[in-house]
């Protein structure tokens, strides 16, 4: 499964902040393509409410209703996630009922925007083959990266060699991507 670090240099004007992933989880690092395209009509959709409903209460879920999936081998992603979708905590308790406890573990509930990266350095894992420094990056299955691939669907390049794997690094890559 891909991943990132928390090193990455890009500028905020280089993420999307308007789609929500279709599904119940995703890791940071996936690269996704829009499923439900964006209109400014229905920004916003209900989701259904929060908890149990009690006569003369409000207790709803709004999301965004734009999607977007991981993409498939020959696809051209809008970009990479930069953080994980979680419904719950690894104890189980729902994160709609703590969304500071999703801040705080850089969780986004699914349903809500999620940031997507378009343009920047980060260090990846999850890329397969043996990159060359400077080589060109391609999108490949389940929202992963691949060192070969046609020019129509690069998304970046190497700026460096993977880390040894079993090591301190566990095969992490600095990538630039340019969407």
């Amino acid at each position: 499964m891909p991943t990132i670090k928390p090193f990455r240099d890009y500028d905020e004007h280089e993420v999307l902040n308007l789609f929500a992933f279709e599904g119940a989880t995703a890791n940071k690092g996936v690269f996704v393509k829009p499923l439900v395209g964006w209109t400014s009509e229905d920004e916003l959709q209900f989701l259904g409410p929060v908890g149990a409903s009690y006569n003369n209460t409000v207790s709803e879920r709004f999301g965004v209703k734009a999607r977007v999936v991981a993409t498939a081998s020959g696809d051209l992603p809008i970009g990479m996630l930069l953080m994980d979708v979680r419904e719950s905590d690894e104890n189980g308790e729902l994160f709609k009922f703590n969304p500071s406890k999703a801040k705080e573990k850089g969780v986004v509930i699914s349903g809500q925007a999620i940031p997507i990266l378009r343009r920047g350095l980060v260090l990846y894992s999850g890329l397969a083959g043996t990159p060359t420094l400077g080589g060109a990056i391609y999108s490949a299955a389940n929202g992963e990266l691949s060192v070969t691939g046609t020019s129509t669907h690069q998304v970046g390049r190497a700026l460096g060699l993977k880390d040894s794997v079993g090591g301190a690094g566990s095969g992490f890559v600095l990538i630039e991507i340019n969407l």
